[in-house]
């Protein structure tokens, strides 16, 4: 068996180049930025990240779920870089171009409708968000969005608006925008269960918000930066009852669920139930920036001419790299690889659980897996601070994990699907030995 190693530690974390950048950017960088790992990246190629300092880890975070299909696959790189010799911008509303109407095609094709679809492209998440918003308004006539407790949709003023989570998103930003209504999203390990979770949604109908004046409810199949909290198929399919009944537009936002990572191409494909739009973005173009509503056709085709746009949507080199990313996926069979590696990794996590009682759950659908640190079994108190020093004690031996949770006390999984079995293996051991030095 080969005894080759993924990991290449060769300084102290951070090296002394990260450390010399760290200190340039207190001078140069807002500080609101807030910089994560002390690891200045030099390169980066499938699964594995090189420092400046020449240290190479694994990575299991993958720019936050963007890196499905590996960084600088070649075949993501080389559609860039012919793109780019083409041309860069036009303004697809202004000269239009023809990978924008291919990429539409090949996810409305792909994208869990039954019928006739529509798409239309933007930069970020956030984007894709605020415009499936503005959709659902114009197509009902309808002010009112319905959230839910523990939901991340991004962090432009409506979208940080509909974010739940207080500290650092929302702390100091208020006024925040209008008629959004907040309600409990079911969690298995602490509860609310499905059934009282929708029995809510009903209650806020008499005590908060006529239905008849909400024209949207946007939830995520599994609650992302939320701590990877699956929803159940009775919470999803009594949403659409309710959207049904009530003539409400249900969003799903796929921006981290999205293209494979939950074992289906898209989340939604896990329930009996179709969305009336979904919101993509992070991998459809491998790091390029670019994000999508793809929705049934009557509903995208409700706004009035010129309703959405922007400079900048759909720009033709992410749209090459985002073309190139969906011919990866079927060539290399990258959702049928999340279910190889995600039952792996769930079988460590579930063996890691048994022997360290802070591990209070185990949980997600497919690659898409996370595992939440308490400092108690019975009351189930948060322990961010264990779940920080996991991470810390990780980095030291060179795998980036990355934090979720409301409290900060859940750490996920993001590698990229791509991962070759025996880095996947290098990177659980190093992780098992991180949760020992921590938690034994």
């Amino acid at each position: 068996m080969s005894t080759t190693r993924s990991i290449d530690i060769r300084t102290e974390i951070p090296g002394p180049r990260s450390r010399d950048l760290l200190a340039r950017g207190e001078t140069a960088i807002a500080k609101p930025l807030q910089v994560y790992l002390p690891v200045f990246v030099a390169e980066a190629l499938n699964s594995t990240i090189t420092d400046v300092d020449g240290n190479t880890f694994i990575d299991f975070a993958g720019g936050v779920g963007v890196i499905n299909v590996g960084h600088c696959h070649p075949k993501v790189v080389e559609a860039i870089q012919e793109q780019a010799a083409q041309f860069v911008h036009t303004d697809f509303t202004v000269v239009p171009y023809a990978s924008y109407v291919e990429l539409a095609e090949r996810l409305g094709d792909l994208a869990p409708f039954a019928g006739p679809t529509r798409a239309a492209f933007f930069n970020s998440g956030a984007e894709a968000i605020e415009n499936a918003v503005k959709i659902a308004r114009l197509a009902t006539g309808r002010p009112g969005v319905i959230v839910f407790e523990a939901a991340f949709h991004g962090r432009t003023m409506l979208a940080m608006t509909m974010t739940s989570k207080v500290h650092p998103y929302k702390t100091g930003m208020g006024p925040f925008a209008p008629e959004v209504y907040r309600a409990p999203f079911p969690d298995a390990y602490r509860g609310p269960s499905p059934a009282d979770a929708l029995a809510e949604i009903e209650r806020m109908f008499s005590s908060h918000v006529a239905p008849s004046h909400i024209a949207a409810i946007v939830f995520e199949p599994q609650l992302g930066e939320g701590g990877f909290i699956p929803a159940e198929p009775e919470f999803v399919e009594g949403l659409r009852r309710i959207c049904d009944r009530e003539g409400i537009i249900l969003v799903a936002d796929e921006v981290q669920t999205g293209f494979g990572r939950t074992g289906k191409m898209f989340a939604m494909e896990h329930f009996a139930v179709e969305a009336d739009l979904m919101c993509v973005a992070k991998s459809i173009a491998a790091g390029l920036p670019l994000s999508g509503v793809i929705g049934k056709a009557a509903v995208m085709d409700a706004p009035h001419f010129g309703a959405i746009g922007g400079t900048y949507i759909g720009n033709p080199v992410a749209l090459a790299a985002a073309l190139a990313v969906t011919d990866i996926f079927a060539e290399e069979g990258l959702v049928g690889r999340a279910n190889v590696i995600g039952p792996r990794i769930r079988e460590r996590m579930l063996a890691w659980q048994t022997r360290w009682p802070q591990i209070g759950d185990v949980r997600g659908l497919g690659a898409m897996l996370a595992m939440e640190f308490v400092s108690d079994l019975a009351s189930k108190d948060p322990a961010p601070d264990l779940a920080a020093a996991v991470i810390d004690a990780a980095l030291d031996r060179g795998l980036i994990l990355l934090k979720a949770g409301i409290s900060g006390n859940c750490i996920r999984v993001l590698c990229p699907l791509t991962i070759e079995d025996a880095v996947l293996d290098e990177a659980l051991a190093v992780w098992e030995d991180a949760l020992e030095s921590v938690l034994a």
